[in-house]
């Protein structure tokens, strides 16, 4: 009878003590939660601090992410929203699901000056379009020579994937008015659009297109991971389209506190000194032992591109109109 009692109230500890590990919840793209993203490492370093349950929740990519909140409105299960970017800020501020952080770090490694209130960076990159040295000898050098070429190409979405959507910044940011006349030239070149980045890489890598839309960076996995220097990224004379990605909290989360936390780690070496060899991105936050060898290419670009923030929206839609009307024809 004694070891019965004491069998159950051994569950009921187990059962209480479980009970009190709140479990933050962090909505973020799909490549960053497989094994070989950065999520799981990121997972691990953080519970050995929070004494709490880290979820990281798969949402298709980045624009694909801002719908599915927008979608469950108030009712969203994040706490955390990681992997929106600077062309998303201002139509996710607009949803008013969002609070703001307790400060931005003093240390950030950003080429432009951060004083958004809401959302944190944790990476940067500049897009770019990635070819297969030994399948291609001399690859565009602007864009303006991609326009006149039959190179074949594989984009993404822009209304799921936020490297579709720098795509159109891009162009919109280079050729202003005269963008749909671009997109109407580079049309029957597009061999597929694809939701998310991963399936658009996974084809080119199956040799489905001559170049693929992806980050100056993607090159350093091949030669670091793979140790195969084939892959480089086209560098365009007019310049490069940034993306600085973001995280933020929800303001409805019951985990606040923690929420906090999970930003201010989001920006500590522990966090950061990941982004690199997982995410393939520039962290925002230099880590303390520097860059991977062979992360940094080359040649980099000489001139970023970025919309202002706040200005953002408005051209955004009227670049997606353009592109949405080229390639229906």
């Amino acid at each position: 009878m004694k070891r019965s009692l004491l069998a159950a109230a051994l569950v009921t500890f187990a059962g209480a003590a479980w009970a009190e590990t709140p479990t933050l919840t962090v909505y973020t793209y799909d490549s960053f939660v497989p094994d070989w993203g950065p999520g799981p490492l990121i997972e691990t370093a953080f519970e050995e601090t929070c004494g709490c349950d880290l979820v990281f929740v798969g949402a298709g990519d980045g624009a694909a992410l801002l719908a599915r909140l927008k979608l469950e409105g108030a009712r969203t299960k994040a706490d955390v929203v990681l992997g929106l970017d600077t062309s998303l800020i201002a139509n996710a501020k607009a949803t008013e699901l969002f609070a703001p952080h307790t400060g931005v770090p003093s240390d950030l490694n950003l080429p432009v000056a951060w004083t958004d209130e809401v959302f944190l960076p944790y990476d940067w990159g500049y897009f770019a379009f990635v070819y297969d040295k030994t399948q291609m000898a001399n690859a565009p050098t602007s864009f303006a020579e991609l326009l006149e070429s039959d190179v074949s190409i594989i984009i993404q979405d822009p209304r799921s994937s936020t490297p579709g959507l720098g795509l159109l910044l891009w162009v919109k940011e280079i050729y202003g008015d005269k963008a749909a006349e671009v997109w109407e030239t580079l049309s029957p070149r597009i061999v597929t659009v694809t939701k998310g980045w991963s399936e658009a890489y996974g084809m080119f890598l199956e040799g489905e297109a001559d170049m693929v839309l992806s980050y100056t960076t993607s090159p350093a996995y091949h030669l670091i991971a793979e140790e195969d220097d084939s892959k480089a990224a086209a560098v365009f004379d007019e310049g490069h389209y940034m993306q600085i990605e973001v995280a933020a909290k929800i303001a409805g989360t019951e985990h606040g506190q923690l929420a906090d936390e999970f930003l201010e780690f989001m920006t500590q070496d522990a966090f950061q000194s990941i982004i690199p060899t997982t995410n393939w991105m520039y962290p925002a936050v230099l880590p303390e032992n520097g860059l991977p060898e062979g992360f940094i290419a080359e040649n980099e670009p000489e001139k970023a591109l970025l919309f202002p923030i706040d200005g953002v929206e408005s051209i955004r839609k009227e670049a997606l109109a353009e592109w949405l009307s080229a390639l229906s024809q």
